[in-house]
């Protein structure tokens, strides 16, 4: 078993050069994704070095690296084995932490260890939150998967930058597209998840009751601007870039529950509800989780967002995809041949000020091609809401 100051595990970190560089953008949608599907304010993919933690991936915790003294994490990476921790304030040791007893105020830790090929515990994938929970075997090995995919991302990202340095040109245009989209991303998303974190801890607070209808707004249009920098990131990547994809046997309902859970919040905003239908059994196909959850998760933002108070958006678990349908305004028949183009906007979406820039479904549309499948889009007519299904091969 690899522990934290093991040399082999230490160089197999090292190998991919990623301590204190930008961090990958697709680990930070992979916590994003855990965060919303575990409903926790925090989730990390972490590498361990020697002597500090490096968040490789990051959402909702302050930026940079901890020490190991007080990391969660390094206790996963010296076992080698999952933990829970229900309430970090009532544990004998944990319970005087600095990151328990002051911000970021953990109390609920979940983390599994993050292996690589060759079995060494390079880090975690875990989620964090300031109140007290438990975790399920079944949402426990959900993370376990996600590890799987942070792993899988790892290997591909230095295998990129390997070829990369051999002189393939795909490679390195690749990489130098990646290096762009991180650096934009840690300078735009980066000070807003700052603001974001003092925020929650403003409106947690007791004593601000009295400020929390102006607190609110600002948390709301913070999350919405994250929201429009990822979104304008994944959609404006250059048409002959591959879409870096890790390939491996996705199970559709955890897609189908990661996708509704990144839109909840803003679908109670909006008094939408969003029904999951699935079959008996798991549905799987050989995809990446990460990127499929992205494309689900355009596909129900973008049905709430056309759907009246008070209707539901349907999400079908299909044996060889998933089908989106709401009871929305519809699109018009002239539309229906551009609606899969990079920001257009119908005129309903102009009309009523449909918040977005245009760039939903050309995201699905790229992510759903770049795994060989397709996706078809139905709309009886105005007023009778559209239905949205993509098809992946099994």
């Amino acid at each position: 078993m690899s522990t934290p100051g093991d040399d082999a595990r230490l160089t197999a970190v090292d190998s991919y050069r990623l301590l204190d560089a930008p961090r990958p953008v697709v680990l930070d949608e992979l916590t994003r994704l855990a965060s919303a599907l575990f409903e926790t304010p925090m989730s990390m993919v972490t590498l361990i070095g020697r002597d500090r933690q490096w968040f490789a991936g990051n959402t909702g915790m302050p930026d940079g690296h901890e020490s190991l003294a007080t990391s969660f994490c390094g206790e996963v990476v010296s076992s080698g084995v999952a933990m829970i921790v229900p309430d970090a304030r009532e544990h004998p040791v944990y319970r005087t932490w600095s990151n328990v007893t002051g911000a970021p105020h953990i109390r609920f830790y979940a983390g599994v260890p993050l292996r690589d090929e060759d079995g060494h515990v390079l880090g975690t994938v875990c989620v964090l939150d300031d109140q007290p929970r438990t975790l399920g075997d079944q949402r426990l090995e959900l993370l376990t998967t996600m590890a799987g995919q942070a792993a899988g991302h790892l290997a591909a990202i230095r295998a990129r930058s390997l070829l990369a340095e051999v002189g393939d040109e795909l490679s390195r245009a690749v990489s130098r597209e990646e290096d762009f989209v991180a650096s934009v991303s840690h300078e735009l998303r980066t000070p807003v998840t700052t603001i974001q974190g003092y925020l929650e801890l403003l409106v947690d607070n007791e004593e601000l009751e009295p400020y929390r209808k102006m607190i609110e707004p600002i948390r709301r249009n913070g999350e919405r601007l994250i929201r429009m920098v990822d979104h304008l990131l994944a959609g404006t990547r250059p048409e002959a870039t591959p879409l870096p994809l890790l390939r491996g046997g996705t199970d559709l309902i955890a897609v189908a529950e990661a996708g509704a859970a990144a839109c909840r919040a803003e679908a109670t905003q909006r008094d939408v509800r969003i029904v999951i239908e699935t079959t008996d059994r798991r549905v799987r196909v050989s995809g990446d989780f990460t990127r499929l959850s992205q494309a689900a998760e355009q596909l129900i933002r973008n049905a709430v967002l056309f759907s009246p108070a008070g209707t539901t958006v349907t999400v079908r678990v299909l044996d060889t995809g998933l089908e989106v349908a709401d009871q929305g305004a519809g699109i018009p028949a002239d539309e229906l041949p551009h609606v899969a183009a990079r920001f257009y906007r119908g005129r309903h979406a102009q009309e009523q000020a449909v918040s977005g820039v245009g760039l939903g479904l050309s995201i699905v549309d790229r992510i759903v091609r770049a795994h060989d499948g397709s996706f078809a889009i139905t709309s009886p007519g105005t007023g009778r809401g559209t239905t949205v299904r993509m098809v992946l091969p099994a």
